[in-house]
């Protein structure tokens, strides 16, 4: 199974031997990109409400809320860390193909219902700023896969900057709120004191509770940390562990932060001033002037919502794409598939905005949270199996006091979430129920589905004689000894670029597997001159004969080491010439340097290794190469 994320994976280097700060700074940056979905458009409704109409009185839930966040975001770190495998790759290893099939589905669901409400947010940011029509500013954010594209062409590091950006802006202008109202110390402090629930204030908690762990960021925070070069030992991946935890505290207590910003301002602004139904984006916004008195806590408030709501599109494409590759094994650019999924979220919100105006924006940031309430036990149980289970985390499997309060956290989440959706359906059968066909025939059916096969997935594992899934420390040994004992690859083909600097970065990063192997060596290398490409394999041109030379240099270096090189010169294609000369030559594996993405070509030419993998029934191993 290729690695997760593979563009990224292991892409940023742990320096060793470093001080406690830089390396707490080179595992940083994860759990940011997480934490934006924990701060997204479709949780801001609830804040909005709880904060109007009971004031201050609801801050402990949303503090309970990000505690439970914190203990499932870190244990799907834990998992990507020490299994190598991000938690879809690990579903897929674990249940029969249908199951997969499934919870491929409902995932992909999940993220069009997520993408919706990030769409939606943003396009209510630009209409608070800009007096963009919503139907207008729903369309603008399809064009928002040119700036993933941009994101994806300069490293995971580079978009992890630009999401804390994003962050620090919506907290700037949440403190900014927070210094207009002036909220009352006394009040937020009695808010962190649980109360007795009931009625209407217990269905806004069970909605800020339900509402904050999203299933989505389960799959990605399991593959942004493979991102980090960690070291397959013991001691490398519990410090993987502590720096990942601290990393995941760090950045939701922030998450944790513009949500309570959300809820005190609401009831500094509204329940205040005894405006207790106050649950709409766009009539807070329009509110907040004539009661501050000022047109900076509108314009911040808008400012939050386009930087919310851009900041979760970014994720979101990640999750896409890490469900896609890891249930099924469909690889896809990541802008093609980020321009499928805002394509699919955006036809209902154009719709709806269509025939029911402005709006119809809160029923459909409803139905989003619907959907992700069902789709989030179908994540969360895989979780809290895989990472309690000694025979898939070895020593690293959670503790008993950890899974205690792992389930039952996760049991109130998806009893919440039962209740919630429960409710719903019982009220479309009540006689006078508006709008309620969507909910008798299509909520209701899904619910009669997926209830048996969520009870399958609690109670699989005692049933189940399963087989011990080796942690990636154990799957490399084991690699290792397969090769050297069957002796797979006899013939290693290596393409060489012709630049110095890179090519011996390759040649270096291949040599301990050659010498492993006892593997013979074919350089190969492409001339992409007028001539070359007329000429191909007869090529026999100044720029030909250079690069006989310049080959010659890694040919004797080779020898000095036991290695038996030849090389191989043709002109043309490079995806095309190496696939035919692997063929010819008969090689058994083909090994070429990876130096990241190049923007607009890559876009319209695609890939050397991505096209040379479908020409080839041969394993193509990549150096990662600094340019």
């Amino acid at each position: 199974m290729e690695k997760s994320l593979s563009e990224v994976n292991s892409s940023v280097n742990i320096p060793k031997n470093s001080t406690f700060w830089k390396r707490l700074l080179a595992f940083s940056g994860p759990a940011f990109m997480v934490s934006v979905g924990y701060m997204d458009p479709g949780n801001w409704a609830t804040d909005l409400a709880g904060g109007a109409q009971f004031g201050y009185s609801l801050l402990y839930i949303v503090l309970i809320a990000n505690i439970m966040a914190i203990i499932f975001q870190s244990l799907a770190a834990r998992l990507g860390i020490v299994t190598g495998r991000d938690l879809a790759q690990a579903c897929q290893e674990h249940y029969p193909k249908p199951m997969n099939y499934a919870l491929w589905i409902l995932c992909e669901v999940a993220i069009a219902a997520c993408d919706l409400a990030e769409a939606l947010g943003s396009a209510i940011g630009l209409k608070l700023l800009f007096h963009i029509p919503l139907f207008w500013g729903i369309i603008i954010t399809a064009l928002d896969v040119l700036l993933l594209m941009a994101l994806i062409a300069y490293g995971i590091r580079k978009m992890e900057a630009i999401i804390l950006v994003l962050i620090g802006t919506i907290g700037v202008c949440f403190a900014i709120e927070m210094f207009l109202i002036k909220p009352s110390l006394a009040g937020i402090a009695s808010g962190f004191v649980p109360g007795f629930l009931s009625g209407n204030a217990l269905f806004i908690a069970l909605g800020i509770i339900g509402a904050t762990v999203m299933p989505h960021n389960l799959y990605l925070h399991s593959a942004l940390v493979q991102s980090r070069a960690v070291e397959k030992t013991p001691k490398g991946i519990r410090q993987a562990n502590k720096f990942n935890l601290i990393d995941s505290v760090v950045a939701l207590n922030i998450a944790f932060f513009v949500n309570a910003a959300i809820l005190i301002l609401a009831a500094g602004a509204f329940f205040k001033n005894q405006l207790h139904q106050v649950a709409s984006l766009i009539d807070a916004h329009a509110l907040l002037a004539p009661i501050l008195g000022t047109s900076i806590a509108p314009i911040a408030f808008g400012i939050a919502l386009l930087a919310s709501g851009q900041s979760s599109t970014i994720t979101g494409t990640f999750a896409g794409q890490i469900v896609m590759e890891g249930f099924v094994g469909i690889k896809m650019r990541p802008w093609l598939r980020r321009f499928i999924t805002r394509t699919l979220a955006i036809i209902p919100a154009v719709i709806i905005i269509s025939i029911q105006g402005d709006h119809g924006v809160d029923s459909l940031l409803v139905v989003s949270q619907v959907i992700l309430s069902l789709q989030l036990p179908f994540a969360l149980i895989p979780l809290l199996h895989f990472t309690s289970s000694k025979k898939k985390m070895g020593e690293f499997a959670s503790g008993k006091i950890l899974i205690f309060f792992a389930w039952f956290a996760s049991l109130i989440i998806i009893s919440l979430n039962c209740k919630f959706i429960s409710e719903m359906i019982i009220g479309a059968f009540l006689p006078g129920a508006t709008n309620a066909f969507g909910i008798k025939y299509i909520l209701f059916p899904i619910a009669l589905i997926l209830s048996p096969l969520l009870l399958w997935m609690i109670v699989e594992p005692a049933f189940r004689k399963d087989t011990k899934v080796r942690t990636s420390i154990e799957r490399t040994f084991a690699f290792v000894k397969q090769e050297v004992k069957f002796g797979n690859y006899k013939k290693i083909g290596i393409a060489l670029e012709g630049v110095f600097e890179r090519d011996d970065q390759i040649i270096q990063g291949v040599l301990p597997i050659i010498s492993l192997l006892k593997a013979n060596v074919i350089l190969i290398h492409c001339v992409e001159s007028a001539a070359g490409r007329y000429m191909g394999s007869l090529v026999d041109d100044l720029d030909s004969k250079e690069k006989r030379e310049y080959l010659n240099q890694f040919i004797n270096m080779l020898g000095k080491d036991g290695i038996l090189a030849s090389m191989y010169i043709s002109g043309g294609e490079p995806e095309n010439e190496i696939a035919h000369i692997a063929e010819q030559e008969n090689v058994d594996l083909i090994v070429a340097g990876s130096h990241g993405h190049k923007l607009l070509s890559d876009m319209i030419y695609g890939s050397t290794l991505t096209e040379v993998r479908h020409k080839v029934r041969i394993p193509v191993l990549t150096i990662p190469i600094k340019a």
